[in-house]
């Protein structure tokens, strides 16, 4: 009956929350409280180690939560069901948009749309850097050691894509900034 109740359960926060995580909490409390998995106070709590390690909040709370009521099963019962809804969608999207992109139409809108997004997002990364390296863009007064460990970090991508021939993996670059903040910042 339990894992009759997981699958119910969490298919309806699979298939009725919207807007992400954060909005899916009230229906996930509800969902949970109403079938008496967790009281309010260790819902709160698991909310907050949901939050704070990797992955969807709804996936690391279905997984508690089947986990805490029925073990491992229950566990990949509730996060099959949250996670399901979810998957069907975007596999009838993907359905759809291979019979669309065959559409010389939509080729066309999609290639007017790349710039775009190239823009929007080099617009970001210049707009990130203006707030941390100028203390934020009204200030004006330029934070010296941020200017410098992103200095070293666009050096270090460019002169790996010049010896290379490629740029530096993002990831590895991220770690590298990781380290360099925690070595500038952290000491």
């Amino acid at each position: 009956m339990i894992f009759l109740q997981l699958l119910i359960g969490f298919l309806q926060v699979g298939l009725f929350s919207f807007g992400g995580a954060y909005a899916a909490i009230p229906l996930i409390r509800s969902v949970v409280l109403s079938y008496g998995w967790l009281d309010d106070e260790m819902l709160t709590y698991m909310i907050a180690v949901s939050e704070s390690t990797p992955g969807s909040i709804m996936v690391n709370l279905a997984t508690y939560v089947g986990s805490s009521q029925a073990g491992l099963p229950g566990a990949l019962i509730a996060t099959a069901a949250v996670v399901l809804p979810a998957f069907v969608v975007i596999w009838l999207v993907m359905v759809l948009l291979k019979k669309l992109l065959k559409n010389p139409y939509a080729q066309a809108v999609l290639r007017g749309l790349k710039p775009c997004i190239t823009g929007i997002v080099l617009e970001t990364g210049v707009f990130m850097i203006l707030q941390n390296c100028m203390g934020g863009v009204r200030q004006g007064s330029p934070d010296w050691v941020s200017l410098a460990v992103t200095a070293v970090l666009a050096a270090i991508y460019f002169g790996s894509r010049r010896i290379r021939g490629k740029g530096i993996s993002p990831i590895a670059l991220i770690g590298i900034a990781a380290l360099a903040g925690v070595a500038v910042y952290g000491i």
